[in-house]
């Protein structure tokens, strides 16, 4: 995580200021996780409520982030349709109407932050994956692809799919209380994550690389 944020300040954070702001929240919720989950896995139940009510809050703003980066590569692809600025209104509308929508479904004052946030959290990556799908299959479809497009949402795709193989594992691992089975899930997920990750280090470490030589030579000719 902290060499995709470098390589995304090196090529420039107003390029990519909602892929700063995922990566960035995302790595400071985990930071503030760890401790306190493995201080719960050390024996500390009392911490268990909290735990879940800081996971939500934090999965909450990291997936609302990543619903939105996605949403702007579709906005990319659409700049050069004649019908663009109809297609970025139904996409506008329809990404607010699910995350307005999901939310009114499933809060429910009397309940845990942490329960009924859960599900609205699942909606809102879900979400976020069918439209990654959705751009995806334009760039695959495209006559000029956008090799940098491409990658960023091929490694979201990586990370989604993976993502819901491990969940899918792990439903399954606990009514027949397999251990191995539900640990293979976290494991599938990790590998998918580091897959992500890596995606997106190499794809912002080249537009850094092609950042630089370009500045150096704006500069050279400012000062004959």
């Amino acid at each position: 995580m902290i060499l995709v944020l470098t390589a995304v300040l090196r090529a420039g954070i107003r390029r990519f200021p909602l892929i700063f702001a995922y990566l960035t929240v995302s790595f400071l919720v985990n930071a503030v996780q760890a401790p306190i989950a493995y201080t719960f896995q050390r024996g500390n139940r009392t911490v268990g409520e909290w735990l879940q009510t800081l996971k939500a809050i934090g999965d909450g703003a990291t997936y609302l982030l990543l619903f939105a980066v996605v949403a702007t590569f579709l906005y990319k692809l659409t700049a050069p349709m004649p019908a663009r600025r109809l297609l970025r209104t139904i996409i506008s509308a329809a990404g607010c109407l699910l995350v307005a929508l999901s939310f009114l479904v499933h809060y429910r004052a009397a309940m845990p932050l942490g329960v009924w946030m859960s599900y609205w959290i699942r909606d809102v990556y879900f979400g976020a994956a069918v439209l990654d799908l959705i751009a995806w299959g334009m760039l695959v479809a495209s006559r000029e692809r956008d090799t940098r497009l491409l990658l960023l949402t091929g490694g979201l795709g990586i990370m989604f799919a993976g993502e819901a193989v491990a969940a899918a594992l792990r439903s399954i691992a606990i009514p027949v209380r397999s251990v191995a089975l539900f640990y293979s899930g976290h494991i599938l997920g990790v590998l998918t994550n580091a897959a992500f990750l890596y995606t997106w280090w190499q794809t912002f470490r080249s537009e850094s690389l092609v950042r630089r030589p370009a500045a150096s030579r704006a500069t050279s000719n400012s000062h004959p």
